[in-house]
Protein backbone atom coordinates (compact mmCIF):
# COMPACT_ATOMS: atom_id res chain seq x y z
CA UNK A 1 0.00 0.00 0.00
CA UNK A 2 0.75 3.55 -0.37
CA UNK A 3 0.60 4.96 2.93
CA UNK A 4 1.03 8.68 3.98
CA UNK A 5 2.10 9.58 7.30
CA UNK A 6 1.49 12.97 8.77
CA UNK A 7 3.76 14.20 11.72
CA UNK A 8 3.19 17.26 13.88
CA UNK A 9 5.68 20.45 12.10
CA UNK A 10 7.28 21.03 15.29
CA UNK A 11 9.87 18.35 15.92
CA UNK A 12 11.97 16.30 13.50
CA UNK A 13 11.16 12.68 13.01
CA UNK A 14 12.80 10.48 15.14
CA UNK A 15 13.46 13.22 17.68
CA UNK A 16 16.96 15.04 18.10
CA UNK A 17 16.40 14.24 22.07
CA UNK A 18 12.85 14.93 23.62
CA UNK A 19 9.28 13.96 21.58
CA UNK A 20 7.51 11.22 22.36
CA UNK A 21 4.81 11.57 19.24
CA UNK A 22 7.99 11.39 16.74
CA UNK A 23 9.32 8.54 18.27
CA UNK A 24 6.40 6.46 17.71
CA UNK A 25 6.06 7.91 14.26
CA UNK A 26 9.79 7.25 13.40
CA UNK A 27 8.93 3.24 14.66
CA UNK A 28 5.67 2.93 12.82
CA UNK A 29 7.02 4.63 9.73
CA UNK A 30 10.07 2.47 9.63
CA UNK A 31 8.20 -0.88 10.62
CA UNK A 32 6.03 -0.34 7.81
CA UNK A 33 8.80 0.10 5.27
CA UNK A 34 10.50 -3.31 6.93
CA UNK A 35 6.25 -5.04 5.61
CA UNK A 36 7.07 -3.97 2.37
CA UNK A 37 4.58 -0.93 1.93
CA UNK A 38 5.33 2.65 0.18
CA UNK A 39 5.53 4.82 3.18
CA UNK A 40 5.77 8.63 2.79
CA UNK A 41 6.03 10.87 5.86
CA UNK A 42 4.92 14.16 5.89
CA UNK A 43 7.31 16.48 8.38
CA UNK A 44 10.20 18.81 8.57
CA UNK A 45 13.27 18.74 7.00
CA UNK A 46 15.33 18.14 10.14
CA UNK A 47 13.88 14.71 10.27
CA UNK A 48 16.16 11.66 8.94
CA UNK A 49 13.30 8.96 9.54
CA UNK A 50 14.91 6.35 6.24
CA UNK A 51 11.52 6.67 4.49
CA UNK A 52 10.51 9.37 1.70
CA UNK A 53 9.82 12.22 3.40
CA UNK A 54 7.77 15.59 2.39
CA UNK A 55 8.05 18.81 3.85
CA UNK A 56 6.47 22.59 3.61
CA UNK A 57 8.64 24.64 5.64
CA UNK A 58 12.45 25.10 5.32
CA UNK A 59 12.77 24.10 9.38
CA UNK A 60 11.41 22.54 12.10
CA UNK A 61 8.04 25.33 13.07
CA UNK A 62 8.49 28.02 15.74
CA UNK A 63 6.99 28.95 17.87
CA UNK A 64 5.37 25.70 18.51
CA UNK A 65 1.53 25.37 18.39
CA UNK A 66 1.17 28.31 16.19
CA UNK A 67 -2.20 27.43 14.79
CA UNK A 68 -1.96 29.54 11.53
CA UNK A 69 1.69 27.53 11.28
CA UNK A 70 0.57 24.01 12.16
CA UNK A 71 -2.65 24.42 9.69
CA UNK A 72 -0.62 25.59 6.81
CA UNK A 73 1.51 22.50 7.32
CA UNK A 74 -1.55 20.42 7.32
CA UNK A 75 -3.07 21.59 4.22
CA UNK A 76 0.29 20.78 2.14
CA UNK A 77 0.47 17.34 3.84
CA UNK A 78 -3.13 16.29 2.88
CA UNK A 79 -2.51 18.03 -0.91
CA UNK A 80 0.91 15.85 -1.06
CA UNK A 81 -0.26 12.54 0.13
CA UNK A 82 -3.60 12.64 -2.44
CA UNK A 83 -1.96 9.49 -4.51
CA UNK A 84 -1.76 7.42 -0.90
CA UNK A 85 -4.16 4.49 -0.34
CA UNK A 86 -4.66 5.37 3.42
CA UNK A 87 -3.30 8.52 5.30
CA UNK A 88 -2.48 8.42 9.05
CA UNK A 89 -2.74 11.63 10.83
CA UNK A 90 -0.64 12.07 14.19
CA UNK A 91 -1.62 15.82 14.83
CA UNK A 92 -5.35 16.62 16.21
CA UNK A 93 -6.23 19.47 14.05
CA UNK A 94 -5.91 17.62 10.44
CA UNK A 95 -8.61 15.65 10.31
CA UNK A 96 -10.51 18.56 10.23
CA UNK A 97 -9.29 19.88 7.35
CA UNK A 98 -12.22 18.43 5.40
CA UNK A 99 -11.88 20.40 2.40
CA UNK A 100 -8.88 19.18 1.40
CA UNK A 101 -8.74 15.53 2.65
CA UNK A 102 -8.35 13.70 -0.80
CA UNK A 103 -11.91 12.09 -1.57
CA UNK A 104 -11.36 7.88 -1.94
CA UNK A 105 -8.01 8.01 0.72
CA UNK A 106 -8.92 5.71 4.08
CA UNK A 107 -7.85 7.94 6.52
CA UNK A 108 -6.88 7.02 10.07
CA UNK A 109 -6.28 9.36 13.17
CA UNK A 110 -4.40 8.66 16.28
CA UNK A 111 -4.54 11.63 19.19
CA UNK A 112 -1.15 10.97 21.71
CA UNK A 113 -2.95 13.09 24.46
CA UNK A 114 -5.45 12.97 26.60
CA UNK A 115 -8.94 13.20 25.73
CA UNK A 116 -10.59 16.09 27.54
CA UNK A 117 -13.82 17.80 26.85
CA UNK A 118 -12.33 19.95 23.93
CA UNK A 119 -10.62 17.16 22.05
CA UNK A 120 -13.35 14.84 22.63
CA UNK A 121 -15.23 17.77 20.39
CA UNK A 122 -12.41 17.85 17.91
CA UNK A 123 -11.49 14.39 17.49
CA UNK A 124 -15.81 13.54 17.39
CA UNK A 125 -15.72 15.33 13.99
CA UNK A 126 -13.01 13.43 12.48
CA UNK A 127 -14.44 10.43 13.73
CA UNK A 128 -17.34 11.38 10.75
CA UNK A 129 -14.27 10.87 8.06
CA UNK A 130 -11.69 9.05 9.83
CA UNK A 131 -11.35 6.00 11.57
CA UNK A 132 -9.88 6.76 15.52
CA UNK A 133 -7.01 4.82 16.82
CA UNK A 134 -6.49 4.50 21.04
CA UNK A 135 -2.71 3.93 22.20
CA UNK A 136 -4.18 2.10 24.84
CA UNK A 137 -7.45 0.78 26.22
CA UNK A 138 -7.47 3.29 29.48
CA UNK A 139 -7.57 6.33 26.58
CA UNK A 140 -9.94 4.31 24.87
CA UNK A 141 -12.53 4.46 27.38
CA UNK A 142 -12.25 8.36 28.26
CA UNK A 143 -12.45 8.99 24.49
CA UNK A 144 -16.40 8.13 25.17
CA UNK A 145 -18.56 9.07 23.55
CA UNK A 146 -16.23 9.23 20.68
CA UNK A 147 -15.90 5.87 17.93
CA UNK A 148 -12.49 4.25 18.72
CA UNK A 149 -12.02 1.90 15.57
CA UNK A 150 -8.85 0.46 17.91
CA UNK A 151 -6.85 0.24 20.12
CA UNK A 152 -2.70 -0.27 19.03
CA UNK A 153 -0.48 0.09 21.86
CA UNK A 154 2.93 1.98 20.96
CA UNK A 155 6.09 -0.46 19.91
CA UNK A 156 10.16 0.10 20.46
CA UNK A 157 13.08 -1.00 18.56
CA UNK A 158 14.19 -4.09 20.32
CA UNK A 159 17.22 -3.58 18.26
CA UNK A 160 17.96 -0.31 19.37
CA UNK A 161 16.69 -0.87 22.93
CA UNK A 162 18.78 -3.72 24.02
CA UNK A 163 18.62 -5.59 26.85
CA UNK A 164 21.25 -4.84 29.95
CA UNK A 165 22.43 -5.72 33.31
CA UNK A 166 20.50 -3.54 35.67
CA UNK A 167 24.31 -2.68 37.36
CA UNK A 168 24.18 0.76 37.54
CA UNK A 169 23.60 0.90 41.26
CA UNK A 170 21.16 3.68 40.63
CA UNK A 171 17.39 3.87 40.12
CA UNK A 172 16.11 5.65 37.04
CA UNK A 173 13.53 8.80 36.30
CA UNK A 174 13.05 9.58 33.06
CA UNK A 175 10.21 12.35 32.19
CA UNK A 176 9.74 16.28 31.69
CA UNK A 177 10.05 18.58 34.75
CA UNK A 178 6.31 18.17 35.55
CA UNK A 179 4.39 17.46 38.83
CA UNK A 180 2.12 14.89 36.65
CA UNK A 181 5.40 13.00 35.61
CA UNK A 182 6.38 13.11 39.47
CA UNK A 183 9.78 14.02 39.63
CA UNK A 184 10.01 14.79 43.36
CA UNK A 185 8.08 11.64 44.09
CA UNK A 186 11.29 9.84 42.76
CA UNK A 187 13.34 11.86 44.41
CA UNK A 188 11.42 11.35 47.93
CA UNK A 189 11.39 6.96 47.33
CA UNK A 190 14.77 7.11 46.63
CA UNK A 191 16.10 8.81 49.07
CA UNK A 192 14.05 6.91 51.59
CA UNK A 193 15.02 3.57 50.10
CA UNK A 194 18.40 4.40 50.08
CA UNK A 195 19.01 4.18 46.65
CA UNK A 196 20.81 6.61 43.89
CA UNK A 197 18.80 8.46 41.63
CA UNK A 198 19.38 9.85 38.20
CA UNK A 199 16.82 11.64 36.41
CA UNK A 200 16.50 12.18 32.77
CA UNK A 201 14.83 14.91 32.15
CA UNK A 202 13.17 17.74 29.76
CA UNK A 203 13.37 21.41 31.14
CA UNK A 204 12.99 24.11 28.45
CA UNK A 205 10.35 26.47 29.17
CA UNK A 206 9.31 28.58 32.60
CA UNK A 207 6.81 26.34 34.78
CA UNK A 208 9.30 23.36 34.22
CA UNK A 209 12.00 25.24 35.61
CA UNK A 210 10.04 26.62 38.44
CA UNK A 211 8.98 23.03 39.14
CA UNK A 212 12.38 21.76 39.37
CA UNK A 213 13.72 24.93 41.74
CA UNK A 214 10.58 24.83 44.51
CA UNK A 215 9.96 20.70 44.14
CA UNK A 216 12.94 18.95 43.06
CA UNK A 217 16.31 20.39 43.53
CA UNK A 218 15.86 21.18 47.39
CA UNK A 219 15.82 16.59 47.58
CA UNK A 220 18.17 16.11 45.62
CA UNK A 221 21.16 14.51 47.57
CA UNK A 222 24.77 14.88 46.90
CA UNK A 223 25.00 11.25 44.68
CA UNK A 224 21.86 12.20 42.85
CA UNK A 225 22.44 13.25 38.90
CA UNK A 226 20.52 15.38 36.97
CA UNK A 227 21.06 15.28 32.49
CA UNK A 228 18.64 17.08 30.92
CA UNK A 229 18.01 15.86 27.67
CA UNK A 230 21.57 14.02 26.82
CA UNK A 231 21.98 11.82 23.48
CA UNK A 232 20.06 8.74 22.78
CA UNK A 233 22.75 6.80 23.50
CA UNK A 234 23.46 7.76 27.12
CA UNK A 235 19.97 7.20 27.74
CA UNK A 236 19.97 3.86 26.36
CA UNK A 237 22.75 3.05 28.22
CA UNK A 238 21.24 4.24 31.62
CA UNK A 239 18.02 2.30 30.95
CA UNK A 240 20.20 -0.89 30.57
CA UNK A 241 21.32 -0.50 33.69
CA UNK A 242 19.21 1.04 35.65
CA UNK A 243 18.12 -1.06 38.91
CA UNK A 244 14.51 -0.38 38.19
CA UNK A 245 12.42 2.74 36.55
CA UNK A 246 10.20 5.02 39.01
CA UNK A 247 7.27 6.23 37.08
CA UNK A 248 5.45 7.86 40.10
CA UNK A 249 2.60 9.41 37.58
CA UNK A 250 -0.52 10.67 39.23
CA UNK A 251 -2.15 10.99 36.01
CA UNK A 252 -3.95 9.15 33.41
CA UNK A 253 -1.38 8.85 31.22
CA UNK A 254 -2.51 7.76 27.78
CA UNK A 255 0.19 5.23 27.31
CA UNK A 256 3.79 5.89 28.84
CA UNK A 257 6.76 4.91 26.40
CA UNK A 258 9.72 4.99 28.77
CA UNK A 259 7.54 2.06 30.50
CA UNK A 260 7.81 0.32 27.16
CA UNK A 261 11.39 1.31 26.38
CA UNK A 262 12.50 0.28 30.04
CA UNK A 263 11.02 -3.01 29.77
CA UNK A 264 12.80 -3.13 26.35
CA UNK A 265 16.04 -2.56 28.49
CA UNK A 266 15.51 -5.61 30.31
CA UNK A 267 14.46 -3.25 33.15
CA UNK A 268 11.55 -3.44 35.58
CA UNK A 269 9.00 -0.38 36.46
CA UNK A 270 7.43 0.75 39.35
CA UNK A 271 4.50 3.41 39.06
CA UNK A 272 1.49 3.82 39.86
CA UNK A 273 -1.69 2.87 38.60
CA UNK A 274 -2.90 5.54 36.09
CA UNK A 275 -3.87 6.09 32.83
CA UNK A 276 -2.07 2.78 30.49
CA UNK A 277 0.20 1.48 33.32
CA UNK A 278 -1.78 -1.25 34.19
CA UNK A 279 -1.55 -2.60 30.65
CA UNK A 280 2.39 -2.10 30.44
CA UNK A 281 3.69 -3.33 33.71
CA UNK A 282 2.52 -7.15 35.07
CA UNK A 283 2.43 -6.26 38.78
CA UNK A 284 4.74 -8.71 40.01
CA UNK A 285 6.21 -9.89 37.36
CA UNK A 286 7.76 -6.76 34.86
CA UNK A 287 7.33 -4.49 38.57
CA UNK A 288 5.34 -3.06 40.25
CA UNK A 289 1.65 -1.19 40.74
CA UNK A 290 2.48 0.85 43.80
CA UNK A 291 -0.79 2.54 45.73
CA UNK A 292 1.16 5.27 47.39
CA UNK A 293 4.84 6.16 47.59
CA UNK A 294 5.08 3.95 51.21
CA UNK A 295 4.13 0.91 48.89
CA UNK A 296 7.11 2.50 46.11
CA UNK A 297 9.95 2.26 49.08
CA UNK A 298 9.19 -1.08 49.76
CA UNK A 299 8.76 -2.14 46.25
CA UNK A 300 12.31 -1.14 45.85
CA UNK A 301 13.50 -3.62 48.03
CA UNK A 302 11.25 -6.17 45.92
CA UNK A 303 13.76 -5.41 42.81
CA UNK A 304 15.88 -8.26 43.11
CA UNK A 305 12.80 -10.84 42.89
CA UNK A 306 12.25 -9.43 39.47
CA UNK A 307 13.42 -11.17 36.11
CA UNK A 308 15.13 -9.00 33.91
CA UNK A 309 14.61 -11.42 31.00
CA UNK A 310 10.99 -11.44 31.86
CA UNK A 311 11.16 -7.59 31.20
CA UNK A 312 12.57 -8.09 28.19
CA UNK A 313 10.66 -11.21 27.02
CA UNK A 314 7.61 -8.69 27.52
CA UNK A 315 8.86 -6.46 25.34
CA UNK A 316 9.71 -8.71 22.82
CA UNK A 317 6.02 -10.42 23.04
CA UNK A 318 3.64 -6.69 23.39
CA UNK A 319 6.12 -3.13 22.55
CA UNK A 320 7.69 -4.40 19.48
CA UNK A 321 7.98 -1.98 16.74
CA UNK A 322 7.18 -5.22 14.53
CA UNK A 323 3.82 -5.58 16.35
CA UNK A 324 3.10 -2.20 16.25
CA UNK A 325 3.29 -2.12 12.57
CA UNK A 326 1.64 -5.14 11.88
CA UNK A 327 -1.65 -3.91 13.93
CA UNK A 328 -1.61 -0.82 11.60
CA UNK A 329 -1.01 -2.79 8.57
CA UNK A 330 -4.11 -5.05 9.78
CA UNK A 331 -6.07 -1.73 10.12
CA UNK A 332 -4.96 -0.28 7.00
CA UNK A 333 -6.25 -3.11 4.89
CA UNK A 334 -9.65 -3.21 6.59
CA UNK A 335 -10.27 0.66 5.59
CA UNK A 336 -8.75 0.18 2.19
CA UNK A 337 -11.15 -2.68 1.80
CA UNK A 338 -14.38 -1.06 3.03
CA UNK A 339 -16.52 1.24 0.28
CA UNK A 340 -16.30 4.74 1.79
CA UNK A 341 -16.18 7.73 -0.62
CA UNK A 342 -16.86 7.76 -4.35
CA UNK A 343 -13.54 6.75 -6.40
CA UNK A 344 -11.98 9.12 -8.17
CA UNK A 345 -8.48 9.12 -10.35
CA UNK A 346 -6.10 9.79 -8.18
CA UNK A 347 -2.96 11.12 -9.67
CA UNK A 348 -1.89 14.41 -8.13
CA UNK A 349 1.44 16.28 -9.17
CA UNK A 350 3.90 18.03 -7.24
CA UNK A 351 2.69 20.90 -5.30
CA UNK A 352 4.08 24.48 -5.07
CA UNK A 353 5.55 24.61 -1.00
CA UNK A 354 5.84 20.69 -0.88
CA UNK A 355 9.34 19.51 -0.74
CA UNK A 356 10.45 15.85 -1.12
CA UNK A 357 13.74 14.57 0.88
Amino acid sequence: MRIGLIAPPWVPVPPPVYGGTEAVVDNLARGLDRLGHDVRLFTVPESTCPVTRLYHYATAVEPMHDVALDLAHLVAAYEALGDADVIHDHTLAGPLLATVHPPGVALAVTHHGLFGEDTRRIVAVSARRAAVIAISRAQARSAAPVPVTAVIHHGVDLELYAAGPGDGGYLLFVGRMSPDKGAHRAVRVARRAGRRLVLVTKMRDRGEQDYFDHDVRPLLGPHDELLVEPELRVRLELLRHAEALLNPITWPEPFGLVMAEALASGTPVLTFPYGAAPEIVDHGRTGFLCADEDEMVLAVRDIPALDRDRCRAAAEQRFSMQRMAADHDRLYRRLVARPADPPRERAVGRLSGVLEA
